[in-house]
């Protein structure tokens, strides 16, 4: 092969793969928002256990929009549903539950994320589900420590020595996997 024809065909199978890069990138701004991470924050030190998702933008928002996310509520019940402004400067969107309770380990929980408009008109829908790798019976029952500063809770490390690490009660039992 000449000099000129190895260019000419190393110049083709760059832009065909440039081509093939540019229409996956199309294809992805075809939504505003990407989901990055989900996940399930157990804190410890306060007795609580959340759930946590992350977006990333691709495209641009309305600059009133709002992400209403629908979390399954882990001790039964109506969805746990919260509401967070998107802000026009944001990149990434971090949206967390209240805390949650009964909280099983290897079990999918739905969660379904809205982005809306200033009219509550739909933008998005993201349908995802997070599973926790731990099971919340890890907590105690009682937070840690109390106050700004980290105070041992007295209701878990008595004046005697002992302590109550108990953890949560009154969860229903899992159901048995089959």
């Amino acid at each position: 092969m000449t000099a000129s024809r190895t260019t000419m065909m190393g110049l083709v199978l760059l832009l065909g793969g440039l081509a093939l890069l540019a229409g996956c990138q199309r294809e992805n701004e075809a939504e505003p928002l990407t989901l990055t991470g989900r996940i399930f924050v157990f804190n410890y030190r306060v007795a609580q256990a959340s759930y946590l998702v992350t977006l990333a933008r691709n495209a641009p928002l309305p600059d009133v929009s709002l992400a209403e996310a629908s979390f399954e509520n882990p001790a039964g019940g109506a969805p746990i549903v919260t509401r967070t402004k998107i802000f026009p400067f944001w990149d990434k969107i971090s949206l967390d539950s209240p805390p949650v309770h009964c909280v099983v380990k290897d079990r999918p929980y739905a969660v379904t994320i809205r982005i809306l408009d200033k009219q509550n008109q739909l933008i998005q829908q993201i349908e995802t589900s997070i599973t926790s790798t731990l099971d919340q019976s890890v907590l105690p029952a009682k937070p840690l420590v109390v106050g700004p500063l980290y105070t041992p809770n007295p209701e878990v490390f008595h004046a005697d020595g002992s302590t109550d690490y108990a953890p949560e009660t009154g969860c229903p039992e899992p159901a048995a996997k089959g």
